[in-house]
């Protein structure tokens, strides 16, 4: 027992100062950053770490005491965060998802996107050119309990107070706007979480969600409101709507990437496939958020179908340079 203790006496005594002088580096920039290092102790470091962790090897392999390896574990699990962990903070990580990531993910997904676009805007014209021909298919679509007041039977002049915030029609107005937006973020979510299974229930989602507002939007139409209702719909719609049709593409990578693995399983290959559909979905929270600003404040305090008209062309037109303008990547 004695010549055990002694030799992990040795071992640490000969090893010790090394192991000090990388507790105090990383306890430095674990208080103060990486800017309190000094040169030194930036070179040092890779070094120290190499030290310790081939002290620790041969401390497990000889069997040493106890409180040796444990405290060279916990000094070698300090260090490797720090040499190899990452070194940006939440605000710089955010700006990198804003910047690169999401908009790098979203144009490798064109196809994705355009057969998410083909669903949803397939259903709203089904539905909207199959309501000009006969309405009683809106009953059909919505039931005779949906948005009571804003169906076919509704007057010219009521369906126009709608859309317009007069005083006395605005409650209905953020009731119905608010239908729309907490039915359209469901939509995306479910769009994105179902595309595992093949995809098939994020197009089904995308038709149903493209049915429902085309439904609706005949009916404006069909009373001479078609202008009007677009202008009020597409304020904060360009965005809503480019969110939902990006949270099916999303879906549809990681249905593609399950239906169609390659030489992958399908467990593999959903997962590989789905850092790009994640990263798509969430930059799809953001766009609802705005969507959801531009509906609060927008159609609030903005009756002009012309500047409605001009902010939906705006909030379009950023949205595509965002996504898809060309721009050189930056390297280290």
């Amino acid at each position: 027992m004695s010549g055990d203790l002694l030799k992990s006496y040795r071992f640490r005594e000969e090893r010790q100062g090394d192991w000090q002088k990388l507790d105090v580096i990383l306890t430095r920039a674990e208080n103060g950053g990486v800017k309190r290092l000094s040169d030194e102790d930036m070179l040092a470091l890779p070094r120290l770490y190499r030290q310790a962790v081939s002290s620790l090897s041969v401390a497990r392999s000889i069997s040493l005491d106890q409180n040796v390896i444990a405290y060279l574990e916990s000094l070698c699990t300090r260090a490797y965060f720090f040499v190899y962990g990452a070194r940006t903070t939440i605000g710089e990580r955010m700006m990198t998802f804003l910047r690169r990531d999401w908009p790098a993910a979203v144009r490798g997904a064109v196809w994705p996107t355009l057969l998410s676009a083909l669903f949803f805007f397939g259903g709203w014209g089904l539905a909207f050119f199959l309501c000009l021909q006969d309405m009683d298919w809106y009953w059909t679509f919505h039931g005779a309990s949906f948005l009571e007041g804003r169906n076919p039977d509704a007057t010219v002049e009521y369906l126009r107070s709608t859309i317009y915030t007069d005083g006395h029609g605005d409650g209905q107005l953020t009731a119905f706007s608010s239908f729309l937006f907490n039915n359209n973020a469901q939509i995306a979510l479910f769009a994105f979480a179902l595309g595992f299974a093949f995809g098939i229930p994020t197009a089904w989602l995308l038709v149903y969600n493209g049915v429902m507002i085309g439904s609706m939007y005949a009916v404006f139409w069909d009373k001479g409101l078609g202008y009007e209702f677009t202008g009020w719909l597409m304020i904060h719609g360009v965005t809503e709507i480019f969110a939902i049709v990006l949270a099916g593409a999303a879906g549809f990578v990681i249905g593609g990437a399950v239906a169609f693995p390659g030489g992958q399983t399908r467990l593999a290959s959903a997962r590989a496939a789905g850092q790009k559909a994640a990263t798509i979905a969430m930059g799809c929270v953001v766009m609802l958020i705005i969507a959801a600003l531009l509906e609060g404040f927008g159609r609030q305090l903005i009756n002009s179908d012309l500047v409605r008209y001009a902010i939906a062309a705006g909030t379009g037109l950023l949205w595509m340079l965002y996504f898809y303008m060309p721009r050189r990547e930056r390297h280290g």
